[in-house]
């Protein structure tokens, strides 16, 4: 999978849940798909995998025989696998991928033209687009801002980044101490802890990555646990200053309304109409 661009590695994590038809799309969408083409796969198998998910694996390899594959004896989550390919990676430049969604076929040739003119950049991301069964049955958008400051503003309310797009620098991902564990907010949290350090973050306006959604999605982003995690992220962001006591208690009201408050109906509603185009 060599290139003459500069070289970057691919991590996916997979669990026992996923789709091994899906999960075979998902690779080949950043491999054998891609315009410019990874220097390295990581697989990372995160507990025990269904016979059907070991079958999808052998494929795989049979495609990619320089596939990197970690495993877990248990399952861990999201941050210990997504920890554990950024300590395995190779190359400075990691992008993240889900097992499950479809990755634009110019995604990482975009990207890597984006950090050649944003040398600055620790980490580049880009926009969604969220689908049901077929990619072009679209039925959402996640737009995120693009240039540094404005991510940094908008972080103050809400994750700024799409974390499936994003291709970071694993040197400044590992001077924040890598990925640590926060209920459905790992991410989140990473960005709050590189803005800290004066990392810089860029945003491309290209749709990077075609996100597989269920119908009941927007309604599962509730519930106490959830609102836990949400109003504890931003009560640290409150104690070290990056939001004053007015930004936290809006954020953590307007969270209590829609993810507790709120009938799991009305709450998919909002969520389509308000936090998606």
């Amino acid at each position: 999978m060599a290139n003459d661009k500069p070289e970057f590695s691919v991590c996916i994590g997979v669990y026992f849940k996923d789709n091994p038809t899906l999960f075979i799309d998902a690779v080949r969408s950043v491999t054998s798909k891609q315009s410019l083409k990874p220097s390295e796969l990581i697989i990372v198998a995160d507990g025990p995998l269904s016979q059907s998910l070991e079958d999808a694996l052998s494929t795989i390899r049979q495609e990619t025989p320089d596939l990197k594959l970690i495993r877990f004896e248990q399952n861990r989550g999201h941050a210990a696998s997504r920890q554990a390919g950024l300590d395995a990676a190779s190359n400075d430049l990691v992008a993240i991928m889900d097992a499950d969604d479809i990755a634009s076929e110019n995604r990482f040739e975009l990207q890597i033209k984006a950090f050649e003119k944003h040398p600055e950049a620790s980490v580049i991301g880009g926009q969604i687009k969220e689908f049901i069964d077929e990619i072009s049955n679209v039925v959402g958008e996640r737009i995120v801002p693009v240039y540094d400051s404005d991510i940094k503003r908008y972080l103050k309310s809400r994750s700024p980044m799409n974390f499936v797009t994003v291709m970071y620098r694993k040197s400044a991902v590992q001077d924040v101490g890598g990925f640590i564990d926060w209920y459905c907010e790992e991410d989140y949290y990473l960005w709050v802890r590189l803005a800290e350090k004066g990392y810089k973050f860029y945003n491309l306006n290209d749709n990077l990555v075609n996100v597989r959604v269920g119908e009941e999605m927007y309604r599962r982003r509730g519930g106490w646990k959830y609102f836990k995690s949400e109003a504890r992220l931003q009560r640290y962001m409150f104690k070290r200053r990056i939001i004053g006591l007015p930004r936290y208690l809006y954020n953590v009201a307007g969270r209590f309304v829609i993810q507790v408050a709120m009938p799991n109906s009305l709450r998919g509603f909002i969520f389509q109409k308000l936090f998606r185009k």
